[in-house]
């Protein structure tokens, strides 16, 4: 991205991205290290809780990026669409397996790609390349 003014978008999916990753970085530490985020998360897939809490880091690090439009903002909007679409894929087998699950997970995950595989469009499509 070049150092030009930074456009109203990536100013709004900058802070929507930090704030969704201080959240999940919130709710799955919760989930993986206290005994009663455990309890009260039901059949939560334990790929899919690790990855999105490793992924809340990246999350505000990509709005960190985005914000200050570093080059390298892209290439890791790219990463975390991709990753995040693969794991919804492989979560899509575990439910298909038979593997117990939580419904708000499916939305939890059609949210996050949904979000990230946007950002990484419009950032194509964006005049600040």
């Amino acid at each position: 991205m070049s150092k030009s003014k930074r456009p109203l978008w990536i100013s709004i999916a900058s802070i929507v991205t930090i704030l969704f990753g201080l959240m999940t970085i919130k709710e799955g530490g919760t989930v993986l290290f206290t005994e009663e985020g455990k309890q009260g998360a039901g059949n939560y897939v334990p790929f899919v809780l690790w990855f999105n809490f490793i992924a809340g880091f990246a999350y505000v690090a990509a709005g960190i990026t985005l914000y200050t439009l570093k080059s390298f903002a892209r290439p890791l909007v790219f990463v975390i669409a991709a990753s995040t679409s693969i794991v919804f894929i492989l979560f899509g087998g575990h439910i298909l397996s038979g593997g117990a699950y939580e419904m708000r997970t499916v939305i939890a995950m059609t949210i996050r790609s949904s979000l990230w595989i946007f950002i990484a469009i419009a950032l194509l499509r964006s005049k600040n390349n």
